[in-house]
Formats: structure tokens, C-alpha cells, sequence
């Protein structure tokens, strides 16, 4: 069953007595708050430079679980610019997710290594890395909740979760979830210096098809003083999506 991104949760028990298996419970429970055997999404991208100005591209988003678990495809459908590029990225059990690009100006696919996680995904303000972070093994990284925190009037279990894997981009996550709900409502990103470099937050929720599901997310560049706000302008649960849909084939023709 399919994972929503950004969606996390957990149980509710007291965070003084929570130990790092509970902690790895909760992002774990977090990660699956959402069923779906698919989930197929249109949603507008509007990156806001420093200055203010902004621009838009839309994408088309198709997930479906595998034999080895994820499947993302992302589209590019405008501005002209970037139409065509596509994305497909698979999930890897106990390692790094399997990530590859076509860019219509190259004409061909490209595989996104490892060492490149944490690149710009498409100029904007999410990097590979955070593409694919709903789908990150629980066991990458250690947890424990760090106390108990109302955020924009929601009881929060504050988590903090820090690589095993040096190399990874960011030292340490630290998110906040609802006791209520099981949502995610901000998570912050630090860098390998212990720097806050990111904090991702949803902004508005929306019930679609008995799920409480996130409808507008923002990633913001701290010292950049940019941002990308995503607006899921449709969201649909278990529709059909052909197999043909996650493979390199069908990022270089557009055709399952």
C-alpha cells in the first residue's frame, strides 16, 4: 500500500517514557497513516525567487507500490521549458532509492547517483534526496522524541531522526507530529555543519476519499530566502496505473 509524501504520524504514549525503538515506530506508523494501492496527483509548483518574483510549472506525480515496495513517476507538463523532462525513482529496501532523468534536451536517461542527492531537483528548492525521503527506509537513521510541542495549535510529538550514513545530506531531521491526527506538520533540515538550512511545512489539508490528505506543501530555503509551494490541484486514490508507467522506457517516449 502506498505511502503519501510528506505524511508522517504515530502512536500516542507519553515522549518521556519513548525510547529510540518507539521513536522508529512512530516515523514507521507516520510513513503508512495513508493507504492506497495508487496515488495519481496534478499539482502546481511556484517557485518564489528572493526578490519576490515567481513561476509556475505543473507536474503530473503517479505512485504505485512493487515488488520491491515505491514507485514515483513525475512529468513535467509546462512551462515549455521543462515539459518533458520526467523522473522515475524506486524504492531500494535497507539503501539508497534507484533515481533516473530524462531531459528532452539530452534525449536520453540519465541515472541519478547516490553522490548526487543532494542536487536541486529541477531548480527547485526540493533536492533528490528530498523527493524520495517519504519513501526512506526507517532503519537509515536513529530516532527519539525529543518532548512534546503545540505547533499552530496542534499537540505535536517532536522527533528527531539523524542519518547512520555520514555521507547522507542532511545531519538531522527533526518533525513534528500530530498526537491526533498522525500528520506531519513542519520538518526541519539541518546540514552536515548542524546548520537549519530547510524547513518543509503543510499548509492545508483536505479530506479526499475518507483520508485527510496534504492539499498545499512549502519547502523553504533559509539562507537563500527562496521557496517552492506545491498545490495538489487534483488527488486521486487507486486509480488503475499501468505497470509501463515506472520504467526507463517509458521516461524516454511518454508511453507505457
Amino acid at each position: 500500500m502506498k505511502k503519501i509524501v510528506f505524511v508522517l504520524g504515530g502512536l500516542v504514549f507519553s515522549a518521556a517514557l519513548a525510547g529510540a525503538q518507539d521513536a522508529a515506530s512512530l516515523v514507521q506508523d507516520s510513513r503508512n497513516r495513508i493507504k492506497a494501492d495508487t496515488i495519481s496527483t496534478r499539482s502546481r509548483m511556484i517557485l518564489t525567487a528572493k526578490d519576490g518574483s515567481t513561476s509556475e510549472r505543473q507536474i503530473d506525480q503517479y505512485s504505485k507500490d512493487g515488488p520491491k515496495g515505491n514507485r514515483t513517476l513525475i512529468q513535467f507538463q509546462r512551462p515549455a521549458g521543462v515539459a518533458g523532462t520526467r523522473f522515475l525513482t524506486t524504492e531500494n529496501p535497507g539503501g539508497a532509492d534507484d533515481r533516473w532523468i530524462f531531459l528532452p534536451s539530452l534525449g536520453k536517461v540519465r541515472r541519478i547517483a547516490a553522490s548526487e542527492g543532494s542536487g536541486s531537483f529541477m531548480g527547485t528548492d526540493l533536492s533528490y534526496d528530498d523527493i524520495s525521503s517519504t519513501d526512506r527506509d526507517v532503519g537509515l537513521d536513529t530516532h527519539r522524541v525529543v518532548r512534546e510541542e503545540v505547533l499552530k495549535g496542534n499537540p505535536c510529538y517532536v522527533i528527531e531522526s539523524v542519518p547512520r550514513d555520514r555521507s547522507y545530506q542532511y545531519s538531522r531531521m527533526v518533525q513534528w507530529i500530530d498526537q491526533r491526527t498522525k500528520v506531519n506538520h513542519q520538518i526541519e533540515l539541518y546540514d552536515r555543519r548542524g546548520t537549519l538550512v530547510k524547513v518543509l511545512e503543510i499548509l492545508e489539508l483536505k479530506e479526499v476519499q475518507g483520508r485527510l490528505s496534504p492539499m498545499v506543501t512549502k519547502m523553504r530555503t533559509l539562507a537563500a530566502g527562496t521557496s517552492t509551494t506545491i498545490y495538489a490541484d487534483i488527488l486521486k486514490y487507486d486509480d488503475p496505473i499501468p505497470e509501463g508507467v515506472f520504467t526507463t522506457k517509458f521516461l524516454e517516449t511518454g508511453r507505457p
